[in-house]
């Protein structure tokens, strides 16, 4: 009731978008969410606004679907996705981490209808022409693995979600709630330490680093308990307010969005109308 009570006033894009990369997040609503006749093509026009926070949450909004194997074809022949990604690697106003965010998602699109060499060349091709668009002071991103203890319910993925948000140098990162689990993507400049200080500000959360062994066995390690100053993402604004996110309500471990069909279905009614007044004239 609240979810459809917040969407009844007009909502703006950034809103929309939001709450498309919510929904996205969630496994069990990807295909529906790229079946969709507004929400895909919507998102390839959100690619071309103006407002920065606007083109970076859609790119974390399409890593997400792009995750879902099944949906990587119909992504990628979908009428100017590779076309809008390459113009946001190309372009020389977006900001490093969003250059390298729609990079990734066009790399995974690119690969899936290939055999493995040709994945190997094309993907080889793209690194370097994403290079040459980043400039050498943006150096190649790098994944870390972190486990989070307190990161037991949808509330606690919310704050650290804000605390990853809010540091310059943060890509795209994933959960893994099953395992207290954030796969973080991060410039190759930042510190690790800096995620850990960021989920430590949460007060109820401490993250550990996930590495392998020279066996290949994962082990966790602490990190320092020393303060590593944050640089803060000026430009991008909170991306939802408590009292208008829709796993405000949510007590599990799993998003339960996709177990409410008639929720998750709403939403995408809501944003594809909104999509379609917006953009189909």
């Amino acid at each position: 009731e609240k979810m459809n009570s917040a969407m009844n006033e007009e909502p703006d894009a950034l809103s929309v978008v939001n709450q498309l990369r919510d929904l996205a997040a969630d496994p069990l609503n990807r295909r529906a969410i790229v079946q969709d006749q507004g929400c895909l093509p919507g998102l390839i026009l959100f690619l071309d606004h103006p407002n920065p926070p606007v083109v970076h949450s859609a790119l974390l909004a399409l890593r997400y679907l792009a995750e879902c194997r099944v949906n990587r074809e119909k992504m990628k022949s979908e009428l100017g996705m590779m076309l809008s990604l390459q113009n946001v690697i190309q372009k020389t106003t977006t900001p490093g981490e969003t250059k390298l965010l729609a990079s990734e998602v066009y790399d995974i699109l690119q690969s899936s209808s290939m055999s493995d060499m040709d994945n190997v060349n094309e993907l080889n091709y793209r690194r370097r022409k994403a290079q040459f668009f980043l400039g050498s002071t943006n150096k190649r991103a790098k994944t870390v693995v972190l486990h989070i203890d307190g990161l037991d319910d949808s509330s606690r993925r919310n704050l650290c979600e804000e605390a990853l948000l809010k540091i310059k140098g943060v890509i795209s990162f994933t959960f893994q709630m099953a395992v207290q689990r954030c796969v973080v993507r991060i410039r190759s400049d930042l510190k690790a330490e800096a995620l850990a200080t960021a989920i430590a500000s949460t007060k109820v959360m401490k993250a550990q680093q996930v590495v392998k062994s020279e066996s290949g066995e994962e082990m966790l390690v602490p990190f320092q308990d020393t303060p590593v100053e944050v640089e803060q993402n000026t430009d991008l604004p909170e991306y939802l307010p408590e009292d208008e996110s829709p796993t405000k309500e949510q007590d599990k471990a799993v998003s339960r969005v996709g177990s409410h069909p008639e929720g998750a279905a709403s939403w995408l009614s809501t944003a594809a109308n909104f999509l379609s007044r917006s953009f189909y004239w």
